[in-house]
């Protein structure tokens, strides 16, 4: 694989990592993988497994986030025909469960980091740390939240998934796309690089083929217009400039004007199903 480009972890342990591009795929790829990964999540900035509401990037990130969970549970709604039973990969502190749960969905949630689930038990959602407690179920949806991009096992958990899906259940994928306007403007400050919790880095063709090897198909795609703000305000904000918010709202809205012809989004919604 070629270097695409050298960058480092801004928010934890500030370590250099390169990402390396398979042509074959269009993917990029975080080198080295760290062996023991949980470390780079132990951190208050690590807002995902947090619910932090320390500065304003926080709120905005935490208010946006509320908005979007009775969108994201429509999503999820509007792709099945008859029942409701959900899998949330990587739920974090549980919170589109519980609103997918007062939407009538049955619910099961995994979630690996033991402080994410410590806070989702407070909320009364019970989470189980892996896919091994699951054998034997199906799941009419199953959501992964920017999620595939952490997994360290990614074929092997891709199987796993798919085997969990009922035959004419839904794949809603949600991941980051290096394709887009800000990725490129960012490069190596692309705050959605996140290396190294991000071990991979998608595109339309890597996501395509992917799961292409376990007879999966995409059947449309989203976007997920906020994430070029978030992720603008992040990146100036690893640039250290001083008026991040202000750069930041013009490149985001670039990026999603841009997107509007490209169709390339600083995060894209994929929903999967089984071929026929």
């Amino acid at each position: 694989m070629k270097l695409f480009l050298k960058t480092k972890d801004f928010s934890v342990s500030g370590e250099q990592f390169e990402l390396h591009w398979d042509e074959d795929l269009d993917m990029l790829v975080t080198r080295p993988q760290p062996k023991n990964i949980a470390v780079y999540y132990e951190s208050e900035d690590y807002i995902s497994h947090t619910d932090s509401k320390k500065s304003f990037t926080d709120r905005l990130y935490q208010l946006v986030k509320r908005r979007n969970l009775n969108t994201k549970t429509q999503l999820v709604e509007n792709q099945i025909d008859n029942g409701r039973t959900l899998l949330d990969f990587g739920a974090g502190t549980g919170d589109f469960l519980i609103t997918a749960q007062n939407s009538g969905f049955k619910t099961v949630g995994i979630e690996p980091n033991v402080n994410a689930r410590r806070l989702a038990a407070k909320k009364g959602m019970e989470l189980e740390p892996d896919l091994e407690t699951l054998s034997g179920q199906k799941f009419k949806a199953i959501t992964l939240w920017h999620v595939l991009e952490h997994l360290p096992n990614l074929e092997h958990d891709i199987s796993s998934l798919v085997s969990l899906l009922e035959k004419e259940g839904v794949l809603v994928i949600a991941v980051p796309n290096f394709k887009s306007f800000d990725a490129k403007y960012y490069k190596s400050h692309w705050a959605a690089y996140d290396v190294p919790r991000h071990l991979w880095h998608f595109s339309k063709k890597s996501i395509s083929e992917l799961f292409s090897r376990h007879n999966m198909e995409i059947i449309k795609i989203k976007p997920m217009w906020f994430d070029a703000f978030y992720v603008s305000m992040l990146s100036e904000k690893y640039k250290g400039n001083s008026l991040h918010m202000i750069r930041a709202f013009f490149v985001g809205l670039w990026s999603n004007c841009s997107a509007i012809v490209t169709k390339e989004h600083s995060s894209l919604i994929y929903i999967l199903k089984k071929k026929k």
